[in-house]
């Protein structure tokens, strides 16, 4: 029942209000929202802003994803390895900035790029962090600084369940910590770097809070910035059937990149 009530009718509702159109008898008639058919997302493929917010996006995937995965890695690799010392500090300060929400974390970074207000002047001032052309990448910042540690605990608890007899055969075959770590933690906890690759790769086509708050700090972010945006502005001014065509479409992109992603990665693994 849950499911259905906060899962199945809500898809349900934004498809079918996507499929309504709203007309009027005159020029000053009242609104009337009638059937029609596929009308919104002719709008939709038609809508440049709109596809070229799923690009950037896109684009910020490609690069964002795979450094905040390597840094996710490389974090519960050390936090498993026996050199480390002060396990449980690091555990917690590389969690830490989860802990942070995105909109508070998006408002610190914003102050620390804006070139007035940042305590670093000599840096925001000979680089413009804010501009079309960084601004995109200082966003990928934020969400890896918040991120990085939320998939550190998921590969960091995939780790922990490799059996401890697996690491002392290695040992005994003369396996150091690199050649253990390469062999058998990286392969062995591929799955979990599997499912924080898919959770990404959603949350990337999910992009909002973190541009939304950088629009007060940057003209470069536009209200079309990312595709979460543009449903955002639509359903604003108002026009609520465009914007849940918008919605539907990107559900569905979501969908595919994510089975994509899923197949290709099981493929390898067969």
């Amino acid at each position: 029942m849950l499911f259905l009530l906060f899962y199945l009718v809500p898809i349900g509702y934004a498809v079918w209000q996507s499929l309504l159109v709203v007309e009027r008898d005159g020029t000053y008639g009242a609104p009337q929202e009638v059937f029609g058919w596929f009308a919104q997302y002719a709008l939709v493929l038609q809508n440049a802003p709109f596809w070229e917010s799923v690009l950037r996006v896109l684009l910020f995937g490609v690069v964002q994803v795979p450094v905040m995965l390597g840094l996710a890695l490389l974090f519960a690799l050390l936090l498993d390895s026996p050199v480390l010392k002060g396990r449980k500090f690091f555990r917690l300060a590389f969690f830490a900035p989860y802990a942070v929400p995105g909109v508070i974390a998006a408002i610190m970074w914003g102050f620390l790029y804006s070139p007035n207000l940042s305590p670093f002047t000599d840096v925001t001032r000979a680089i413009d962090f804010l501009s079309p052309e960084l601004v995109l990448w200082s966003i990928a910042n934020v969400v890896t600084w918040v991120f990085v540690g939320y998939n550190m605990l998921i590969i960091y608890s995939a780790l922990l369940a490799i059996p401890s007899e697996v690491y002392e055969a290695a040992r005994l075959d003369g396996a150091g910590q690199i050649r253990i770590a390469w062999s058998i933690k990286i392969p062995m906890v591929a799955p979990a770097i599997v499912l924080t690759a898919i959770f990404s790769i959603i949350g990337t086509l999910q992009l909002l809070a973190e541009p939304q708050v950088f629009r007060s700090f940057s003209s470069a972010v536009s209200s079309t910035f990312t595709p979460n945006m543009t449903v955002y502005a639509t359903n604003s001014i108002p026009n609520i059937n465009l914007a849940a065509a918008f919605s539907v479409v990107l559900a569905l992109a979501t969908f595919v990149l994510s089975f994509t992603f899923l197949k290709i990665t099981q493929r390898k693994a067969d």
